[in-house]
């Protein structure tokens, strides 16, 4: 598995989509101590939905072109 690469992405993605998720929140008029929790609350699950995912795709083998994390296979050249 690609752990490094996704420990990687994934240390990105959580605090922009946290920022992004505890941002909407607060200016829908939440105070910052709601605004937080519920940005870790849903980034948290959000991740984990994600890697999940992408982990058994990976282990099953199914190609996925955004992930890119399997090596390219020739037999589907066009």
């Amino acid at each position: 598995m690609p752990l490094k690469k996704w420990l990687l992405q994934y240390s990105f993605a959580f605090p922009l989509l946290f920022l992004i998720l505890a941002g909407v929140q607060y200016l829908k008029g939440h105070t910052v101590i709601y605004s937080m929790e519920f940005g870790l609350l849903w980034t948290a699950i959000s991740i984990i939905v994600f890697a999940l995912r992408r982990a058994y795709f990976f282990r099953k083998k199914i190609n996925c072109q955004l992930c890119n994390d399997l090596p390219a296979n020739n037999t589907q050249k066009k």
